[in-house]
Parts: C-alpha cells; structure tokens; sequence
C-alpha cells in the first residue's frame, strides 16, 4: 500500500463523515478546493440512496 493511497481513503472517509469540503482541503493542503472536490468526492452509495427516496417522496 501506497502512503498516497492511505491519503485518499483519508479525504474519502472524511468527506463521507460529513466533514465540509474546505476543512478537508485544509487538512490535506490541496491548493485549490477543484483538487478536493473532483478526485475525491466520489458520491456515495447511501448518498445516492437518499437523494433518490427524497425525489420520491417529493414525487409522492
């Protein structure tokens, strides 16, 4: 394992804890918050899982 791919699952888990984006960046000193949210913020699958139910139940 690299100590970068330790880093990754670092920003992921942050991000999926509800950690807000900027204070991820800072912690992982990306220059620019593009970096964090386009490598890493890969949208989750329970995330997913509620943006739908809520379009459901908007849907009715």
């Amino acid at each position: 394992m690299r100590l970068h791919d330790l880093r990754h699952t670092c920003v992921s888990l942050l991000l999926d804890l509800g950690v807000p984006p900027h204070i991820v960046r800072e912690i992982v000193g990306h220059s620019d918050i593009e970096v964090t949210m386009k490598v890493y913020a890969h949208t989750s699958l329970n995330e997913k899982r509620a943006a739908l139910g809520k379009l459901g139940d908007a849907l009715g």
